[in-house]
């Protein structure tokens, strides 16, 4: 793909966003950035959030993984339709019923103070690392993509990528990131449809022989029954389940998307929905694994070292220039989907949880600034965070600065199981001490593994359960001895009987 190719499409991507954030924003407040007037329709929300749940890094990394792994990866998303009932069957009642604008305020009625900054700080410091890490990946797609060849460094490529999100989305916020999440998912799943088209064509075979080929490949094993293989199913099924309840429902990100609804039962709908359609995605995400792996020992195509590489080689070089165009577009919107929503969504915790934006009385004009300002501070944070993983320069110590990222979701996953299953009142005052101790101890237990569980044992996605079980439990420990107050067992027993 030449140049001035892939400076068009980039170019006509962003016109249609910005035509979009230009009729979204129009007469935009405070309210409907953080919360859209709470009009959003409830499909366009559940289509949307596919494309903000993948990202630049699902889009490439799930066809790669086929190669070594299968379809073992459906079993995680089995796993996920079961997290995604939890959510809108115990949590979204719970946000709906106290009109919560950020889910962490929750924490404040429930336990106290401590506890609600606790709850989103640990929310920023997660979000922002996965957000810059995303970044990272699509700023470094289009430096080899277009702008290496016109000579432009890494660091203005991303000043570029940030500074466009930070146009599109600083007027009209979530309101606008609702309308945009759809037509990036319908670029992402157009990459895939038409990619898996192109390649069915090339061989030689209708879509239902395809189909044939793929059940009869090595590639198609689903279930996974060796208790030490870190494939086992009981093991990726109920770590898909917990990574979907904290990663969606415990994720401001995420749940800001759900509470523009206009009404619970909307906002279930779309979950539900939303859910059915996500399966079927990363169905065909799997699927296009296998035939590029099929495609390329049909045509004798060396594999790369990397199974994340497979994917963008052969769009790029072996099926044409419309495969690579389609792809260009997918994976731009992957990454951006899920980025530009992170940087709303920071910036709506952060004004909410931390500059009380729901209970001061200022007027619209200064909030509307601050809040300007605020989405402005976050958006020089990610540029420095993403120009510290290029200073570091090493894939794998960014790999596990993203995974570190994960460990910040188990404090939020005990802090409000232990408020939704309990009625206890706890000593707030010590609950970011438990917080920050809990992901200390899974670190540990995770890097001693094979010392204190015998060579080879290394944890899977069961940590983030035992970081959430550490939090609940030095939570038990600061339990008060009186009685919850009324309105405190109300509170809690809205998610009791969600469940």
């Amino acid at each position: 793909m030449g140049a001035q190719l892939v400076f068009f499409v980039i170019v006509t991507y962003f016109i249609l966003v910005f035509l979009i954030s230009f009729f979204t924003a129009r007469g935009a407040t405070t309210n409907t950035f953080f919360n859209a007037d709470k009009g959003s329709p409830w499909y366009i929300v559940a289509f949307g959030m596919i494309g903000a749940t993948l990202s630049g890094v699902t889009f490439i990394s799930v066809p790669g993984w086929v190669g070594e792994s299968g379809f073992s990866y459906f079993q995680m998303v089995l796993g996920y339709v079961v997290g995604y009932a939890v959510i809108a069957t115990v949590l979204l009642p719970l946000y709906y019923k106290l009109n919560l604008i950020s889910i962490y305020s929750y924490l404040e009625k429930r336990f106290g103070f401590w506890s609600y900054k606790t709850g989103a700080f640990f929310f920023l410091i997660s979000r922002t690392i996965g957000a810059a890490f995303r970044l990272f990946l699509i700023a470094g797609v289009l430096q080899i993509f277009l702008f290496n060849e016109l000579g432009i460094s890494f660091g203005f490529t991303v000043l570029i990528t940030i500074a466009l999100i930070w146009l599109y989305t600083f007027r009209g916020g979530i309101n606008t990131i609702v309308w945009t999440d759809t037509l990036q998912t319908a670029f992402m799943l157009s990459a895939v449809g038409l990619t898996i088209y192109i390649i069915i064509q090339d061989l030689g075979v209708d879509f239902n022989q395809a189909m044939v080929m793929i059940q009869d490949s090595n590639y198609a094993k689903v279930f996974f029954w060796e208790i030490g293989d870190k494939k086992y199913f009981f093991k990726q099924f109920l770590g898909g389940a917990f990574i979907a309840i904290v990663m969606t429902g415990l994720d401001q990100d995420m749940m800001q998307k759900n509470l523009t609804c206009r009404n619970l039962n909307d906002a279930q709908k779309n979950m539900y929905w939303f859910s059915f359609a996500l399966v079927i995605t990363k169905v065909c995400f799997l699927a296009l694994g296998a035939l590029l792996f099929m495609y390329a020992t049909k045509n004798g195509i060396a594999l790369p070292e990397n199974g994340d590489d497979l994917y963008p080689m052969i769009a790029k070089s072996h099926l044409g220039m419309m495969a690579g165009v389609v792809f260009l577009l997918g994976v731009i919107a992957a990454a951006y989907s899920s980025a530009d929503s992170a940087l709303t969504s920071l910036t709506t915790s952060f004004c909410i949880d931390f500059l009380d934006f729901d209970k001061i009385k200022t007027g619209e004009a200064k909030k509307r600034m601050r809040r300007i300002q605020v989405h402005l501070m976050f958006s020089v944070l990610l540029f420095l965070l993403i120009m510290l993983f290029k200073a570091i320069n090493n894939d794998s110590v960014i790999d596990q600065v993203f995974t570190v990222a994960s460990y910040t979701y188990g404090p939020l996953l005990g802090l409000f199981s232990f408020g939704l299953f309990t009625n206890w009142k706890i000593k707030d005052l010590y609950v970011p001490y438990v917080c920050a101790v809990s992901p200390v101890i899974c670190y540990l237990l995770n890097f001693f593994s094979e010392s204190l569980f015998g060579e080879g044992f290394q944890f899977g996605y069961e940590l983030l359960i035992i970081n959430g079980a550490l939090t609940f439990i030095g939570l038990a420990l600061l339990i008060k001895k009186e009685k919850p107050s009324k309105a405190e067992v109300v509170i809690s027993e809205t998610g009791a009987r969600g469940a």
